[in-house]
């Protein structure tokens, strides 16, 4: 069993977290802007050992498409033409920013600290995979092997 990388996709900057060998912990791994993505994750893929990569679907509270909903689908897929033994996967990321945020205050992060956009981008990265692993979804997913 390989691990599960997570992708909050943003226009600008991107959040990753992976999943540690077992598929237990989520863990936030980097946030890199979003032009340099494709070459980062062609070699993390590669010498990682990554089976499943989780991409966030962007969806406004009343669960219509939000502005990077598209951008998201079509990044979704690339990575299947370009990884075509890793199962791509798009998850509901709705609110993960605001737990993000949450998250770093109950942490006892300062001021400046939380406005770190990076380090919101890889907590909510690390949110969304958790979620996804907790999730139903993924349970199925499991069952289905």
């Amino acid at each position: 069993m390989g691990r599960i990388l997570a992708i909050d996709y943003g226009t600008k900057r991107t959040g990753i977290a992976v999943s540690d060998p077992q598929r237990i912990i989520a863990g936030g791994l980097d946030t890199l802007p979003t032009a340099q993505l494709m070459p980062w994750l062609a070699k993390y893929v590669a010498t990682e050992g990554v089976d499943m990569i989780v991409v966030g679907l962007p969806v406004r509270t009343d669960g219509r498409p939000s502005d990077t909903h598209a951008a998201a689908s079509a990044l979704a897929a690339r990575l299947t033409a370009a990884f075509p033994a890793v199962c791509v996967v798009m998850f509901d990321e709705r609110f993960t920013s605001v737990l993000a945020h949450q998250a770093m205050l109950e942490g006892g992060m300062k001021r400046m600290q939380r406005r770190d956009k990076a380090a919101v981008d890889r907590i909510s990265a690390t949110i969304l995979l958790q979620g996804f692993m907790e999730s139903r979804l993924y349970r199925e997913m499991k069952d289905d092997k």
